[in-house]
């Protein structure tokens, strides 16, 4: 996975991990194993009973053991969407 993250150098990304979290930041490196490292960071906490909530996170490393998925985020129709509205339950964290 790691040799197809170069393309997203420098472009804003979502990480979804293993456990759930959904953290979008700029993606400024990566390593062999999937480490990532994201700059201007924050996580996207959803909830049934709130509207999702931005955890600011700054600088933030992600052990690549802990990486589901990595894509690149669409800016502009992400733009559009009302965080504040969205209901949903969190993801589950993945069971092996």
């Amino acid at each position: 996975m790691s040799a197809s993250l170069e393309s997203y150098i420098d472009r804003v990304v979502l990480v979804i991990t293993a456990d759930g979290r959904n953290i979008v930041g700029t993606l400024k490196g990566f390593d062999q194993t999937t480490n990532v490292i994201l700059d201007q960071s924050h996580e996207r906490v959803f909830s049934k009973s709130q509207g999702v909530i931005k955890v600011l996170l700054g600088l933030y490393i992600i052990r690549g053991d802990n990486v589901a998925i990595v894509g690149e985020l669409d800016e502009e129709h992400d733009s559009k969407l009302i965080l504040d509205k969205i209901k949903a339950d969190p993801l589950n964290p993945i069971v092996h």
